[in-house]
């Protein structure tokens, strides 16, 4: 198959790297261009109005931009185009509005092994980002 653009979830996990090292290889294989996105969450109802702020303190949108930075790196010299952008809100929602935005043809995330609570609250990225999706969706184990 071939894609014209592929929007990429990342962040320092290793479900993440995975699933950039893949995305990777399908933009060189097919041409197509690559959108590496890190989404920082955004704080809402409470939390916001208590004076913390819109981002959560222990996930500020610096460090996003380092992951962006380390992703980067990673892509160099492997032949691929690529744009980095950083988002801002729920993770799933942002992914898949940023795809849409671009026009991407195939999103590309990681996914790790859910946890009890994971499981009973349905609080997996990779399965949102497929629910939501107007496009394919590789998810990477």
């Amino acid at each position: 198959m071939s894609w014209k653009t592929i929007a990429v979830g990342y962040d320092e996990t290793e479900p993440a790297k995975r699933a950039l090292e893949r995305a990777t290889d399908l933009a060189r294989e097919s041409g197509a261009e690559l959108i590496v996105t890190s989404v920082a969450p955004v704080l809402t109802g409470m939390a916001a109005s208590r004076g913390i702020g819109p981002y959560d303190p222990a996930d500020p949108p610096e460090e996003h931009y380092d992951e962006l930075a380390h992703a980067r790196a990673a892509l160099v010299g492997k032949g691929v185009t690529a744009e980095f952008e950083l988002t801002l809100g729920n993770p799933a929602d942002a992914i898949v509005e940023m795809a849409e935005r671009h026009d991407a043809d195939l999103i590309v995330v990681g996914t790790r092994e859910p946890g009890f609570v994971e499981r009973l609250l349905g609080g997996s990225v990779s399965q949102a980002v497929s629910k939501h999706a107007h496009c394919d969706v590789l998810i990477v184990h």
